[in-house]
């Protein structure tokens, strides 16, 4: 099949989360299996320094007259086949200060309605042969950045032309992108589509919405939170479409690409290692013991390494974990933080280091070494998130033997297994998991933590089941090639 997927940033390229690292994998584990798979990209600074070869393609214009370029090119990624990409080339729209979707000063851009439903436009009109050498069968939407080509794409088919199937994916219900009602006129969409069957929220637009309710397929990125967001605890005010549309909505885990995240072989560590049946992880204390010294910690190999790499933010739990310090610290153990979010956040955790500069270390911002070297260091990764569609935090843990300390939730709850004695005595056990949203379930499981650290054989054996758990792309994508072709109604 040939294959479309539309993201807004893709690793290793542009990241600002996990979105980018699964629209990164998806298109390579697709052409693993036989696929003609492409990716669709906003002409982002550091993308389009990343695409290689970038040629014109053809001139298009927007829904509100400007017209804007599609140039073609190619991602070159180690190890694995180069991607094609289309990349738009609207400097006016992408070349900014700021993160992609905020400026200087974290305010939303303005005009974020114009130039998201520009990427939804763009492929759409590939969708309808802009490019006269390639046309879609698929066309893949990741989150509401992405969400309007499937609301395009509808409101184009003519009964003459192939069908084009879409797949809309949502890595996290939460961010929906609502605009005011005024800006519809700009989309370039008939008026039935601002209505309650369509983009119309509560007398706004919403760009997730539109995804939803257009959308042939829906996929989301874990089987439980797949069942959460039918619920009105975490449906976000969509649960109702969602459990209308529950018939055309799936799961499907998120995998980790082994050529990016493997302790074996990454040149973020001072030592590789991995774990035949325990053995050759020698590396791993290694990289613990220059990762306490590079961060300022007493450098104990005995003392437990517990490690964050997160969005600071209180959907992430991450109050839980500023206000469990005191009983991490009290048993012994460190703590070493690398991330951003919310300035009290950020400015409380600061402080806590300030006070215990060899216990507690801080980095805020993102640097991609540092969380490789965090994960090939951490004995435990904590992600005790009120939600998670999947989290990527605690697969990478997984992987390097960092055991993941979780909340009953999401793709937490599908991925890691609670250190039971029975999960234990069958080898199932992979980390710590808790039930409730608060602070005593939350130490509970700190201390269990702790309990099995220190019976240092069962922390080898649980270390090994976590680091052999499968998060192969290769499953995923024979999942994802089965939705494509229902959306096609191939099967």
């Amino acid at each position: 099949m040939r294959i479309l997927q539309v993201s807004a940033e893709l690793f290793p390229l542009l990241k600002t989360g996990g979105l980018a690292d699964i629209a990164g994998a998806l298109p390579i584990a697709l052409m693993a299996e036989g696929q003609d798979a492409r990716v669709l990209l906003p002409g982002f600074p550091a993308i389009v320094a990343g695409v290689r070869d970038l040629v014109p393609v053809a001139d298009f214009h927007a829904p509100w007259g400007e017209r804007f370029g599609l140039r073609a090119g190619h991602i070159a990624i180690d190890g694995a086949p180069p991607i094609p990409a289309y990349v738009i080339d609207a400097p006016a729209l992408y070349d900014r200060p700021g993160n992609p979707y905020e400026d200087t000063a974290r305010q939303p851009y303005a005009d974020n309605h114009r130039r998201f439903a520009l990427l939804g436009w763009a492929a759409a009109q590939l969708a309808q042969g802009l490019d006269a050498a390639w046309q879609p069968e698929v066309v893949h939407a990741h989150d509401w950045h992405a969400a309007l080509a499937p609301v395009y794409i509808a409101f184009a088919r003519q009964a003459n032309q192939p069908r084009v199937g879409t797949v809309f994916t949502v890595h996290n219900l939460a961010y929906q992108g609502i605009f005011a009602p005024w800006h519809f006129a700009e989309l370039g969409l008939p008026a039935p589509a601002f209505h309650i069957n369509g983009l119309e929220y509560h007398g706004q637009i919403s760009f997730m919405k539109g995804g939803l309710y257009f959308a042939d397929r829906i996929t989301t990125v874990s089987p439980t939170y797949a069942l959460e967001i039918q619920t009105p605890e975490q449906g976000c005010g969509l649960d109702g479409l969602l459990r209308q549309r529950s018939g055309v909505l799936s799961g499907i885990l998120n995998a980790v690409d082994d050529k990016v995240w493997n302790p074996a072989a990454d040149a973020a560590l001072v030592q590789g290692y991995h774990t035949p049946e325990g053995r050759h992880m020698a590396g791993k204390a290694r990289c613990k013991a220059v990762l306490q010294h590079q961060l300022g910690l007493a450098e104990r190999p005995d003392a437990p390494l517990f490690i964050l790499v997160s969005r600071l933010t209180e959907q992430k739990g991450l109050h839980l974990v500023l206000g469990g310090i005191d009983a991490l610290l009290a048993q012994g153990g460190q703590l070493a933080l690398l991330g951003s979010g919310e300035a009290w956040l950020e400015e409380a955790f600061r402080q806590r280091a300030a006070a215990a500069p060899q216990s507690v270390s801080v980095t805020i911002g993102y640097n991609e070494t540092l969380a490789h070297q965090l994960f090939g260091a951490g004995d435990v990764t904590l992600v005790p998130s009120l939600f998670e569609p999947c989290g990527l935090t605690q697969m990478y843990g997984l992987k390097y033997g960092s055991l993941p300390l979780v909340r009953r939730v999401g793709g937490l709850a599908d991925t890691v297994v609670d250190s039971t004695l029975e999960d234990m005595a069958s080898g199932e056990a992979t980390g710590f998991v808790f039930d409730r949203f608060d602070a005593d379930d939350y130490e509970r499981a700190l201390r269990r933590a702790f309990a099995l650290y220190d019976r240092a054989p069962d922390w080898r054996r649980v270390r090994g089941h976590a680091m052999r758990r499968p998060a192969d792309w290769g499953t995923a994508a024979a999942q994802y090639i089965a939705v494509y072709q229902q959306a096609l109604g191939t099967t």
